[in-house]
């Protein structure tokens, strides 16, 4: 009797929980499900991490970026063998999900309210991790987004709260993922905000600032507070050096323009193929350049490191430039789960180095400056390829822990963004994917206001339900707890909603029949369907938009075959949500 007291207390605590949840301002709760969601992405992130690492440690002499040590002809059967096992992976437990990384991330969110399935995650957690390790040209942040996503996500969904929290706990994986993937927490909150199109608002962003503040804690405990790459500190003292910030944005922001155009190619060229035949092609073409340019293989971060530290030629840095353009699409436009923000970073500072060079030849710039044009580079890249400026300026300045780079780090990315968005027309690289995939994305600022709401935050409580025939005394006794609104059921299912002051109205305008039939009496009826007590206001007007209805009860099954209603939600109450 007491266990079974404590769950019927448990099971009403978490209703409460939902219900508080749908409205917009539950600030606390929020708060706390932010907090919650770093912690279980942060881990997640973490294990993937050492997972990898840990492989590449076992795996590669030296250190686990040192694929140039490993024989020629390892470095091509390497890709080509993780290519095998991506393609057996995916061919036995995909069942269509081929789309992974920051585009699903944003598919789900856009059109499933954020649910994500366990299968995406263990399939993004394994393919990623077999990608990388096995030296494919991506990076980890993608597949760190979509895992701190897809963490928060299922938290949601076993506790079944609202969609809209559903989504709040995306968001705040996602952030959690940027966070912890670079110890860049401010990062990973600019990039839910810019990515994921968020409209900003204290009830909305506390929680994720939360989110990746406990996902970052995590990821310093274990692998240190150190920046990712050592630069030396720069400060821009002419107005001189000014004019290759100019030029560096205007070659990023064609170089990004490049990659996103040939991503988009080789994808809609390898549609036309079968999974495993595009994902072996993309291990023989990793196998090529591994063999050729083994810098570009896996995440590339001690090739970066160089790029970021010592002088390089310039004919080395134009095939690395090269290289790594062609590796990095071919692998992810030919399905290989892994990450572009990386690959995007390697170029981008591949190309600041190469203007640095310039810069000193036809300017006489000083020689040492070559690593703070690298620098700009990464994020100029970042900014232009992804479309999130602000993100990508943190992200540098975070990395590096380099607060000289803020002022002509936002104008090369500017330039960047201007020339790859405007000069060039190129969307974002996520929105590119998804398109080159047969999917699409939209962003409108009503849906969006729709969503941050459950249906529970809105709907009426206070109804009756009843057949259509009833007794003059049943009526009484209804309108005797004066509700707004009655359920009039048909054939045991709830079909109109009606006034209750009709029903008043009626009783006491007409003293004759002591039968009262609800659908003949004089009063406005509007026809009713159903919706779950998880959905968002969004959801209820899709729903009502389809099936041609003008009002929703608010229902959960608590049962096979037996719903609970907690209320009902007009289109006029909808709307009202987002009309002045």
């Amino acid at each position: 009797m007491f266990k079974h007291r404590l769950l019927r207390g448990r099971a009403l605590s978490l209703e409460a929980l939902r219900l508080r949840l749908a409205g917009p301002d539950a600030l606390v709760s929020h708060a706390l499900l932010g907090l919650g969601t770093g912690l279980a992405a942060g881990l997640v992130i973490v294990a993937f991490r050492i997972a990898v690492e840990g492989t590449q440690g076992l795996m590669l002499p030296e250190h686990g970026e040192n694929y140039e040590a490993l024989a020629p002809l390892w470095r091509f059967l390497l890709p080509l063998l993780g290519a095998v096992l991506i393609g057996l992976l995916f061919l036995r437990f995909a069942k269509g999900v081929y789309v992974l990384g920051v585009a699903r991330v944003l598919e789900r969110m856009e059109y499933h309210q954020g649910h994500m399935t366990l299968r995406g995650f263990l399939l993004q957690f394994l393919g990623a991790a077999i990608a990388i390790v096995s030296g494919h040209s991506v990076g980890r942040e993608g597949p760190h987004v979509y895992l701190g996503a897809a963490s928060g996500s299922l938290v949601g969904r076993w506790l079944s709260l609202p969609n809209n929290s559903i989504r709040t706990m995306v968001a705040c994986g996602t952030a959690a993922g940027i966070a912890a993937s670079f110890n860049t927490p401010l990062a990973g909150v600019i990039f839910a905000l810019e990515v994921l199109a968020l409209e900003y608002s204290i009830t909305g962003f506390i929680p994720i600032i939360l989110a990746a503040v406990s996902a970052n804690a995590l990821s310093i405990w274990l692998f240190g507070s150190a920046p990712t790459f050592d630069v030396p500190s720069f400060l821009l003292i002419s107005l001189s050096d000014l004019l290759p910030v100019l030029v560096l944005g205007l070659f990023a922001g064609a170089v990004s323009a490049a990659y996103i155009q040939l991503l988009q190619s080789i994808a809609k060229a390898g549609k036309r193929l079968a999974f495993f035949t595009r994902v072996m092609l993309a291990g023989l073409a990793a196998g090529a350049f591994g063999v050729l340019v083994p810098e570009v293989m896996g995440l590339g971060y001690d090739s970066l490191d160089d790029l970021l530290t010592q002088p390089l030629p310039w004919t080395l840095l134009l095939v690395l430039l090269v290289a790594k353009l062609l590796a990095t699409s071919t692998s992810v436009g030919l399905g290989i789960p892994g990450g572009t923000i990386g690959p995007a970073l390697f170029m981008g500072a591949t190309l600041g180095h190469l203007t640095g060079i310039m810069a000193v030849t036809l300017i006489g710039s000083d020689p040492t400056h070559a690593s703070f044009y690298a620098l700009l580079g990464m994020g100029a890249m970042m900014g232009a390829s992804l479309q999130a400026p602000l993100a990508a300026l943190t992200a540098v300045v975070e990395l590096t822990h380099s607060p000289g780079v803020i002022m002509p780090g936002m104008l090369t990315i500017i330039v960047a963004g201007l020339t790859s968005k405007q000069l060039f027309k190129k969307d974002s690289l996520f929105v590119t994917v998804l398109k080159a995939n047969g999917l699409d994305y939209r962003a409108n600022p009503v849906v969006a206001m729709l969503r941050r709401s459950g249906v529970a935050s809105a709907m009426n409580p206070r109804f009756a339900r009843h057949e259509a025939q009833l007794s003059r005394a049943e009526a009484r006794r209804i309108m005797g707890d004066h509700p707004d609104w009655i359920i009039v059921d048909h054939d045991g299912k709830p079909a109109f909603l009606m006034p209750g002051i009709a029903i008043a109205t009626y009783l006491s305008q007409d003293d004759g029949a002591e039968t009262i039939d609800l659908l003949e009496i004089p009063a406005e009826r509007l026809e009713l369907t159903s919706v779950h007590l998880q959905a968002t206001l969004q959801e209820a007007l899709d729903i009502l938009k389809r099936e041609g209805a003008e009002a929703v009860y608010v229902a959960r099954p608590i049962a096979p075959g037996i719903n609970h209603i907690y209320g009902v939600l007009t289109r006029g109450r909808i709307e009202s949500a987002y009309q002045y």
